[in-house]
């Protein structure tokens, strides 16, 4: 091995250093994450240069520091500026992850050709595609100006060059994994490189106020490939997620230290590019069965927004000793947990029976709100009752079976209303909050066995 140059061992997940292989990382317990990088020793600073440079810090007290409000450029994209808080803040670094083909590359294209409409000076760095291939997908979406400029490159140090040179207002690079830092001796790819180059571009961005966008590959488990410390670096996590069979996209936002978390936009893909969804409610309900058991509909809020859902359950007598439960757009655990709160609490008998649950529209949510729209719809089946299509509900179901409180319940009802419900069941704590909405019957249910005595 050259001199100056060490082995160590990389956790992919994570990036925990070892000095040698471990079968399991000892930070974020992963099995058989480590791989072998080579990595140039750093010189250790002088502890008199650590004191002169010390003694010239400046240190301020906290009301010495003016405040100031981001300033923010507005792309057009309506669904996009609302999962980053209101548009794109200057010197932020965004991170933009999903899996291979769903249309990360398209959306951030597009909302590089809103931008050049507006003479946004533009830089589109691509790793992974020629020009003509850039030029192909541009061609489709629409008409581009001359702010925006292509580069492909995976050198790490030309396209710093450039971007200084240039001075950009919003960079993208596409992807993070293509990028290749001479000075680091591992592979492109690797958690050296990954997490090297992302602090040389969060570098760019916060020195000469650049807005970059960086395009992440995700693993099998759907999350970005390289370290875990990538996602602390940057400023905002969007992830695009989708069935790439399907024609809906929902780009939701993970963190963002510049607006709310976990917002979502919701967009479908046509032939022209990526159309954003104004009412995303009315979309996941549309072919929602007339007639049918086993379906109600709940209310689920994703940031500041209540998106409506239809939950469909499946439940029919179980020919094995083990019966089937399957769980698609939520929690397979969670679930189990409310079919056991069934048997106990509502002396429902669901031991010897197959249950599927759906969210119709492939969307994938968590809410403990959704909670007992889920109870509700096995129940459906179950008895085989028909809850009316006017009919919605939301809250949370404890393992003693009472329905417990969620936060904004009015904006929940509102949303319903507004959308043509005329029965919403509401946890019973969260009557007081509502009950001075009209046009809309609203039912208070304590418990589980209340909520099903309420859909008959």
């Amino acid at each position: 091995m050259a001199k100056g140059k060490t082995s160590v061992f990389f956790c992919q997940e994570c990036g925990y250093e070892s000095a040698k292989w471990m079968g399991q990382c000892p930070a974020c317990k992963e099995w058989n994450t480590f791989v072998e990088e080579t990595v140039d020793k750093k010189s250790i600073s002088s502890s008199g240069k650590v004191k002169k440079e010390s003694k010239a810090a400046q240190v301020l007290p906290l009301s010495a520091v003016k405040s100031e409000k981001e300033e923010r450029i507005v792309t057009g994209i309506a669904e996009f500026d609302r999962v980053l808080g209101g548009g794109i803040v200057r010197g932020s670094l965004v991170l933009v992850g999903g899996d291979p083909g769903i249309g990360k590359s398209t959306l951030l294209l597009q909302v590089c050709r809103e931008l050049s409409q507006k003479k946004v000076p533009l830089l589109y760095v691509s790793g992974e595609e020629s020009l003509h291939q850039i030029k192909m997908r541009a061609d489709r979406l629409g008409d581009f100006t001359d702010s925006l400029e292509l580069l492909c490159e995976t050198s790490l140090d030309i396209a710093k060059d450039v971007i200084q040179r240039k001075k950009p207002e919003v960079v993208v690079i596409d992807s993070i994994q293509t990028m290749y830092n001479e000075e680091i001796a591992s592979a492109p790819g690797s958690v050296s490189q990954v997490r090297e180059t992302t602090g040389v571009l969060m570098q760019l961005a916060k020195t000469l106020g650049i807005s970059v966008f960086i395009v992440g590959h995700v693993t099998k488990d759907g999350a970005v490939a390289g370290p875990r410390t990538l996602e602390h670096m940057v400023d905002t996590v969007l992830y695009f997620e989708g069935d790439r069979y399907e024609s809906y996209r929902i780009l939701r936002g993970v963190k963002n230290r510049f607006g709310s978390t976990n917002e979502i936009g919701v967009f479908e893909m046509k032939a022209e590019g990526l159309v954003e969804v104004e009412n995303p409610s009315e979309y996941m309900l549309s072919g929602k069965p007339e007639g049918a058991s086993g379906s109600i509909v709940t209310c689920s809020i994703e940031g500041s927004r209540p998106i409506l859902l239809e939950i469909q359950a499946l439940v029919c007598h179980s020919f094995f000793n083990n019966p089937r439960r399957t769980a698609n757009g939520t929690d397979y655990n969670k679930v189990n947990l409310l079919m056991a709160v069934l048997e106990k609490r509502a002396n429902l008998s669901l031991s010897d029976c197959d249950a599927y649950v759906n969210i119709a529209g492939g969307i994938r949510m968590n809410e403990p709100a959704i909670d007992l729209g889920i109870v509700l719809a096995i129940a459906s089946s179950k008895k085989d009752i028909i809850v009316r299509e006017d009919t919605i509900c939301f809250g949370e179901v404890g393992l003693s079976g009472e329905v417990r409180g969620v936060t904004m319940s009015e904006q929940r009802v509102a949303e319903a209303k507004k959308l043509g419900f005329k029965k919403c069941i509401v946890p019973k704590v969260c009557l007081a909050g509502v009950s001075h909405i009209s046009g809309i019957e609203i039912v208070g249910v304590a418990n589980i066995k209340e909520a099903i005595d309420a859909v008959r």
